[in-house]
């Protein structure tokens, strides 16, 4: 599932008035509710702080605040583009400064819509997959097939030992697991040992692996 890896910030301007989203990751709606005070308090002088957050892997608790603006304005949108986005445990608060000009329904909701994707975009998001960390022995011979079947797979060295022997280690998404054994079993003709198989979740940020 897709996760605020890394909060963030983006901003826009609407006919004058100032529109700044803040992000941030969350486990609980205890640590949604009290980031959502934070920002009333770091923005106590603005027009309204609108929020909208989404918990669990199945979006059990999801929760908006129009704070002030017309019904459905505001917290509802901000909340879609969450969901829009399959993102999950996360917090959103859409600032607004009034510049004075009043933008409609339609007005608000794209405003507060586009906000919360600036907000996105400024932030780093991941897709945090279930899988195992693998760590494969094999000797001289085996290794540039193993390679082979992973770079085949999209999948990636993530540590690796050289010495008489040869150790890798690699991060496999569940769905792949038993697929991949059998093919590097096959493929370097049983030379291949499974040395581990650690049940973890993972994802890649910036092409770099993470355990999380």
């Amino acid at each position: 599932m897709k996760i605020v890896y890394q909060g963030g910030e983006g901003e826009l301007v609407e006919k004058k008035s100032r529109f700044i989203a803040t992000v941030v990751p969350v486990e609980s709606e205890e640590e949604a509710l009290s980031f959502i005070a934070a920002m009333k308090k770091k923005y106590w002088n603005a027009t309204h702080n609108c929020s909208a957050f989404v918990i669990g892997e199945h979006y059990e608790i999801q929760r908006c605040s129009d704070d002030g603006e017309p019904q459905g304005t505001a917290g509802r949108p901000m909340l879609d583009v969450l969901l829009g986005e399959e993102i999950h445990n996360a917090a959103v608060v859409v600032t607004r400064y009034f510049g004075g000009t009043l933008l409609g329904t339609g007005g608000l909701v794209r405003a507060y819509s586009k906000a919360v994707q600036e907000g996105l975009r400024g932030s780093v998001i991941i897709e945090k997959r279930e899988g195992a960390l693998l760590r494969i022995r094999t000797d001289y011979n085996g290794i540039g097939k193993i390679q082979y079947l992973l770079g085949q797979r999209g999948l990636v060295i993530t540590g690796s030992e050289y010495t008489d022997i040869v150790v890798v280690e690699t991060l496999v998404p569940a769905e792949q697991i038993k697929e991949l054994k059998e093919a590097v079993t096959e493929g370097t003709n049983g030379r291949a040992e499974f040395l581990a198989e650690d049940a973890v979740c993972f994802a890649f940020v910036d092409g770099e692996p993470l355990i999380l």
